[in-house]
C-alpha cells in the first residue's frame, strides 16, 4: 500500500512539469506572435508612409497639371471672351443698326397707319354717303312706287267708279225701261201636282232617302242653314197699328177682340206686362179693367215699351216653354241641331239681317248659343250678312220717270230676290232655306225635322245620279241606250222637257244634256193648298223653249187669261218656302248663282213716300226667278211643316202654343 502511493506521487509531478513546459511554450508562442504583430505594424506604417508620400507626389502632380489645365482654360476663356466681346460689339452694332431700321420702319408704319386711318375714315364717310344715297334712292323709289301704286289704285278706282257709274246708269235705264214695258207673264204648261211633277215618296223610298241624308252628313261636306230674317215685323202688327190710330178706344174688330181676349197666351205677355207697369204704373189686367187698351198696344209696339212694331220677327218672343220663352232665331238654332249638324257636330246657321238690327241679333246669339250647344251636344257657327246696297232698285213715279226725294233719286231694297247675292257668297255644299217665321215649338218639330231630312235625302240622291251622268258624258264613252236613260232622267225625274229633243243630232244632244244637268239643284217641299196667299208650283216655259218646274207668284201669271187664272186658283199645292239646295258642280266648284237668274221675272209694286205714290221694282224672287234656271224637284210635305206667323194673332194658333 505505501509503495503504491509513492508511485502515484511521482506521476503527478511529471504532469505538472509537462504543464509548465506547455505554458512556457504557449507564452513563447504568444511573445513570438506579438513580435510578429509589432513587426507587421511597423511594416504597415512604413507602407502607409510610402502611400502618403505617393499620394503627396500624386497631389503635387495633379496640382501642377490642374494649374496647367487652368492656365490653358484661362487662356482659352480669355480668347473666347475676346472673341465674344468682338461678336458682342458686332451684335451691338448690328442691334443699333436694326434699332435704327426698326425706328425708321416704325416711323414709316405710323405714317402709313395714319394714312390708312385717314383713308379708312374717308372710306367710312364715303360708305355712309353711299348708304345715305342708297336709302334716299330706296326712299325715292318707294315713294315713286307708292305714287305709282296710288296712281294705279286711283286709276283702277276711277275706272271702277266709271264702270260702276256706267253700269248703274245702264242698270237704272234698264230698270226704268221695266216700268215702261212691264214684265212679261210666264207661259204656263200646267200647275204642278202629284200627277205632274210633285213627288210623293212611298214609305220604303222615304226610308232610303232619310238614310241617304244621314250618310251624307257623315262625310266632309259643308251644310248651311240659310234664314232670311231682315224684314221688320211691322206688317205682323198692321191691325194693332190701325187700332192705335183709330178714333175709338175699345176693341171693335174681331181681330182686336181676339188679341185682348187671349193676351195672356202670348209668349211676350210677361215682358209686356212689365213694360206697362214701368210706363203706366198699372199691369195689363188693371188697364183692361179700366178700358185702357191703347196704352197696352203702345207699350207693345212703340220704343218706350217693347218696340215690337220696329223689330224684326226673328227677335220677337214666339213660344213659351216651362223653362222660359224662345224667339224664332232660337227655334232655328234648335232646328239646325236636329237636321243640319255635320259629322263633327258643327251647325252652320246664316241669317240675313238689316244693318240697324244686326247688333241685336248678334247680342241674342251671344246670350243663347251656348245654352243650345250644350243642350243638343253641337257646336254652332252663326253668321250674318246684309242685303247689298248694289241690289237696290230705282223707284219711279206714276209716269215711269225717276222718282226723286228732295232732288235725289230714290232707291229701294230690291226684295228677297236680292238675297241670291248673299246665298252666292256662302261657302257650302248644301244649303237649307226657310223663312224666319215658319217655326213651331219642340213638341211639333218631329214632322219638320223628318221632312227636312227627306227632301235633303232626295237632293243628294239625285245629285249623285247627275254627277255620274256628267262623268259619263265627259268621258265620251257612252251608248245610245245610256243617252236615252239620261233623257228619261232629265224629263221624268227632273221634269225638264224639250219638245223637239228627238230632232237633235248626237253631238248637239250631248251638249244639251250636259248643259241641263250641270246646274244648281234644289228640292222644294210643297204643301197641299189650303188657301194661303202666295205662290205655288207650276210647269212653265223657259226662254229656250224647254218646260221645267218653277215656283211662281200671282204677279207672274196673266190673270186676265181664264185658263191661266184657273190653273192658279185650282192649284193643288202651295209653296211654303221649304228648300234645300246643292250649289257645287260635279268637280267640286261653286256655281255662280247669279248666272242662273231670269231677269225678266221681276215685278212692279205700288208704294208711297211722304204721301206721294211711287212704283217699286222688285227683283226676281229668291225662290222664283232668281232660281229659274236651276234643276228643280218638288216633294209633297205635310201641312204640319208650314206654320208661318203673318199676324200677331197667328201666335194664338194651336201650333204656336
Amino acid at each position: 500500500f505505501t509503495g503504491g502511493s509513492s508511485q502515484k506521487k511521482g506521476g503527478i509531478l511529471t504532469r505538472k512539469n509537462e504543464q509548465l513546459a506547455l505554458q512556457q511554450t504557449i507564452q513563447q508562442l504568444q511573445e513570438q506572435v506579438q513580435a510578429d504583430a509589432e513587426q507587421f505594424r511597423q511594416q504597415k506604417a512604413a507602407v502607409q508612409k510610402q502611400l502618403e508620400q505617393v499620394q503627396t507626389l500624386q497631389n503635387q502632380l495633379h496640382h501642377e497639371h490642374a494649374e496647367q489645365l487652368l492656365a490653358a482654360a484661362r487662356a482659352e476663356t480669355a480668347k473666347k471672351q475676346f472673341q465674344q466681346q468682338q461678336q458682342l460689339s458686332e451684335r451691338q452694332q448690328q442691334r443699333k443698326q436694326l434699332s435704327e431700321q426698326v425706328a425708321a420702319l416704325q416711323q414709316q408704319h405710323a405714317t402709313a397707319k395714319a394714312e390708312w386711318e385717314r383713308v379708312q375714315a374717308d372710306l367710312t364717310a364715303l360708305q355712309a354717303q353711299q348708304q345715305e344715297a342708297k336709302q334716299q334712292q330706296e326712299t325715292l323709289s318707294a315713294e315713286q312706287a307708292a305714287v305709282r301704286e296710288q296712281l294705279t289704285t286711283r286709276q283702277i278706282a276711277a275706272a271702277k267708279l266709271e264702270q260702276a257709274y256706267l253700269s248703274q246708269q245702264q242698270q237704272i235705264a234698264e230698270q226704268l225701261a221695266c216700268f215702261e214695258k212691264g214684265f212679261p207673264f210666264l207661259k204656263l204648261d200646267a200647275a204642278a201636282s202629284v200627277e205632274k211633277g210633285i213627288m210623293v215618296p212611298a214609305e220604303n223610298e222615304m226610308k232610303n232617302y232619310l238614310e241617304a241624308w244621314d250618310t251624307y252628313k257623315e262625310g266632309e261636306k259643308t251644310i248651311v242653314k240659310f234664314v232670311p230674317a231682315s224684314g221688320a215685323a211691322s206688317r205682323m202688327f198692321k191691325n194693332l197699328f190701325e187700332f192705335l190710330g183709330a178714333d175709338y178706344n175699345t176693341p171693335k174688330t174681331d181681330f182686336e177682340k181676339k188679341f185682348f181676349d187671349h193676351i195672356h197666351s202670348f209668349a211676350f205677355y210677361n215682358d209686356l206686362n212689365a213694360a206697362c207697369m214701368d210706363n203706366t204704373g198699372k199691369d195689363i189686367d188693371a188697364l183692361m179693367a179700366g178700358k185702357e187698351y191703347k196704352p197696352i198696344v203702345a207699350n207693345l209696339l212703340e220704343a218706350a215699351g217693347l218696340n215690337y212694331g220696329a223689330l224684326p220677327k226673328g227677335l220677337l218672343k214666339f213660344h213659351r216653354y216651362a223653362d222660359g220663352v224662345r224667339t224664332p232665331l232660337e227655334e232655328h238654332l234648335v232646328e239646325g241641331a236636329l237636321y243640319a249638324a255635320g259629322k263633327t257636330g258643327k251647325v252652320n246657321v246664316h241669317f240675313t239681317v238689316s244693318t240697324e238690327h244686326r247688333e241685336l241679333f248678334t247680342k241674342l246669339v251671344e246670350e243663347k248659343v251656348a245654352v243650345y250647344a250644350k243642350k243638343y251636344g253641337v257646336e254652332y257657327d252663326v253668321s250674318f250678312s246684309e242685303q247689298k246696297p248694289s241690289t237696290d232698285t230705282v223707284a219711279a213715279d206714276m209716269e215711269n220717270k225717276p222718282f226723286r226725294d228732295k232732288g235725289k233719286l230714290l232707291f229701294r231694297p230690291g226684295g228677297h230676290g236680292a238675297l241670291i247675292e248673299n246665298l252666292n257668297d256662302l261657302d257650302a255644299d248644301v244649303i237649307f232655306i226657310k223663312n224666319i217665321d215658319n217655326v213651331v215649338p219642340d213638341r211639333l218639330k218631329e214632322d219638320t225635322v223628318t221632312y227636312k231630312k227627306l227632301i235633303a235625302g232626295v237632293l243628294v240622291t239625285l245629285q249623285k245620279q247627275v254627277f255620274e251622268y256628267l262623268e259619263l258624258l265627259d268621258g265620251g264613252k257612252y251608248t245610245h241606250a245610256q243617252l236615252e236613260e239620261i233623257i228619261r232622267f232629265l224629263q221624268q225625274t227632273l221634269c225638264c222637257r224639250k219638245l223637239d229633243i228627238k230632232d237633235l243630232e248626237d253631238a248637239d244632244l250631248v251638249i244639251y244634256l250636259r248643259k241641263k244637268l250641270n246646274r244648281p239643284m234644289r228640292v222644294c217641299g210643297m204643301v197641299k193648298n189650303v188657301g194661303e196667299p202666295g205662290g205655288g208650283p207650276f210647269l212653265a216655259y223657259n226662254a229656250d223653249g224647254t218646260v221645267s218646274l218653277q215656283i211662281l207668284e200671282s204677279s207672274q201669271i196673266d190673270m186676265n187669261d181664264p185658263v191661266k187664272k184657273e190653273m192658279f186658283e185650282k192649284g193643288t199645292h202651295f209653296n211654303p218656302v221649304d228648300l234645300v239646295c246643292a250649289v257645287r258642280d260635279y268637280k267640286g266648284n261653286k256655281f255662280d248663282l247669279v248666272k242662273y237668274v231670269d231677269k225678266a221675272t221681276g215685278f212692279i209694286s205700288y208704294k208711297s213716300k211722304n204721301g206721294r205714290e211711287l212704283k217699286a221694282l222688285e227683283l226676281p224672287g229668291l225662290w222664283n226667278g232668281a232660281m229659274s234656271d236651276w234643276n228643280t224637284v218638288f216633294v209633297e210635305v205635310p201641312l204640319s211643316t208650314f206654320n208661318p206667323v203673318k199676324t200677331v194673332n197667328d201666335l194664338l194658333r194651336e201650333q204656336h202654343q
